[in-house]
């Protein structure tokens, strides 16, 4: 299954959560009703907001974009090229989850981002 039919379906998940606690709460009656809607407006909410951060963790914009797979890391690929605008920094750090060193590239002029694994070209 794809990345992107998993976050639709995920994003379906959260919305219907949302409204539905939404309308458990706006019914009110009993407090269980409304104890149980505002767990489904705060686990909505969550799981919406997680979708929408997590597709932007080591990812560059132009990754986004054309929907390149992740590289190492979860950066680019290694074999894609790197544009020669984009300038070395000192900054790297190790990726929590895979343990793979990332350094960060950066365009002076528009301040884009991009993670690679470090060493890659």
């Amino acid at each position: 299954m794809g990345l992107g039919i998993v976050r639709v379906g995920l994003l379906v998940v959260g919305g219907v959560l949302l409204l539905g606690g939404l309308a458990a709460v706006l019914v009110g009656g009993e407090g269980g009703l409304v104890a149980a809607g505002l767990w489904a407006i705060l686990s909505g909410g969550v799981l919406l907001a997680a979708v929408a951060l997590e597709r932007f963790r080591y990812r560059s914009e132009h990754a986004e974009r054309t929907s390149a797979p992740p590289g190492p890391g979860g950066g680019e690929e290694l074999d894609a090229p790197l544009e020669r605008r984009f300038q070395r920094t000192d900054e790297v750090f190790e990726d929590p989850t895979s343990r793979v060193r990332m350094r960060v590239w950066l365009d002076p002029a528009t301040g884009e981002r991009r993670y690679r694994a470090e060493g890659a070209r």
